[in-house]
């Protein structure tokens, strides 16, 4: 594969390609050692790949904002194609959870925690987790083979979104294509046309889904008393009301979280693992060691790679003065490698406690779903390092999926046992 070389032709198109998802850890190397926050014409942001850097962006919420973070998304686009995307604007303008500042943002996370993310919630979960991929394992058993991401990592995740949201199971072959249409434009500051058109489907589709809720748990398709329903009570708080766009923005937000982060952390945790057989190996043989293993999975391959910050005011970071107005990536999968945070960052190691890497973000924006990702992830790595020690991969390089940005995944992750 081509790794150019820092300050040479080609590297700031790199960093936007595709080609840069699949490998971008040599790239993001050079950023760190040779200019840690680096405006990217392409992609028509600063990307910030320290660990120290990419703290502040997260706690100085006073310069580094999530309110209108995509707001740069449009601004590359003749105003005709802008006027078609109406619907989209509407939906990020709303004061969803990711995207707004205290203190909505304070507000809204409250409400979410309360109303099923608590972390009594969502241990109580556990039980039920358990059940599920126990289900999955067993229908894999007689094969003796599996595609991990298809047969357990993509639908663990969303089995448990579904019962955790009170609508029956089949609901996550609708939710499944529309968060990936939501998440396919983010990560780019300048994204197509025709992903942004995706996405604003993607969020019809969804307001057409929440329109027919009330009747669905009139007729007791849906569970009332389920996190959906219970944001839809909350829409009639007399102290407090969840707006409508709101609801939409927050149930679009959850449908993203609730799978991705799962789904990234199963599949690059295991195929971490198998690709180092003497950390497998150790993993089973002590399987104490899952909790420190668990977060070495989450530093190494991040499940999320960037997140956006909008400028609300000029600021100095690594030495550049970055103007209000302006976007700024912070690259987690760049931080979480840094040697001046990491000794021996390259090497993946689940005896080394690590301490704090950036894999769910920090601060007040802190991903809320972070409990119950590791919650599954731990049910699956605990189900495989005890029935399925002799798991191998059944192929030598999978294919990373490339056309989203924002997340580090893979295609397929073949195994046999």
């Amino acid at each position: 594969m081509f790794r150019p070389t820092f300050g040479g032709s080609g590297f700031d198109v790199f960093l936007a390609s595709p080609e840069f998802q699949a490998d971008p850890y040599d790239a993001l190397r050079q950023l760190r050692e040779n200019d840690p926050v680096y405006w990217c014409e392409p992609i028509g942001a600063w990307i910030v790949t320290r660990f120290d850097d990419c703290m502040r962006t997260y706690l100085e919420v006073d310069a580094y904002s999530n309110e209108g973070r995509l707001a740069g998304t449009l601004k590359h686009l003749p105003a005709e194609e802008q006027e078609q995307l109406a619907d989209f604007t509407r939906f990020y303008r709303a004061k969803g959870l990711i995207h707004s500042d205290p203190p909505d943002h304070t507000r809204l996370r409250r409400l979410i925690t309360k109303a099923g993310f608590s972390a009594s919630q969502v241990e109580a979960l556990r039980p039920k987790v358990e059940v599920i991929v126990d289900e999955l394992l067993a229908e894999t058993a007689a094969r003796g083979s599996m595609n991990v991401i298809d047969d357990l990592a993509a639908v663990l995740p969303m089995t448990v979104l579904c019962d955790l949201l009170g609508v029956p199971h089949a609901d996550g072959n609708f939710f499944r294509p529309l968060a990936d249409r939501l998440l396919g434009f983010q990560g780019r500051n300048k994204p197509s046309l025709d992903s942004l058109l995706a996405a604003q489907q993607g969020i019809r589709d969804l307001r057409v889904y929440l329109d027919a809720a009330p009747a669905r748990f009139a007729d007791g398709t849906n569970d009332p008393d389920a996190l959906l329903g219970r944001l839809f009570a909350a829409r009639d708080d007399a102290d407090d009301p969840l707006g409508e766009d709101e609801l939409v923005n927050t149930v679009g937000t959850l449908l993203i979280a609730g799978h991705e982060t799962t789904t990234s952390l199963i599949g690059n945790g295991l195929y971490t693992l198998l690709r180092h057989r003497d950390q497998w190996e150790l993993l089973c043989s002590n399987p104490a060691l899952l909790p420190q293993a668990t977060e070495e999975m989450l530093r190494y391959e991040s499940p999320l790679t960037r997140q956006p910050r909008l400028m609300k005011a000029d600021a100095e970071l690594g030495g550049k003065t970055i103007r209000a107005g302006e976007t700024v990536f912070h690259m987690m999968n760049g931080a979480n490698r840094d040697p001046e945070h990491f000794a021996n960052p390259e090497t993946f190691d689940i005896t080394v406690p690590r301490g704090k890497h950036l894999a769910f973000g920090q601060g007040i924006h802190f991903c809320l779903g972070a409990p119950l990702a590791r919650l599954e992830g731990s049910v699956v790595f605990a189900a495989l390092i005890e029935r399925m020690p002799h798991l191998q991969l059944a192929e030598p390089a999978p294919n990373w999926v490339t056309d989203k940005p924002t997340v580090r995944t893979l295609d397929a992750l073949h195994v046999a046992f």
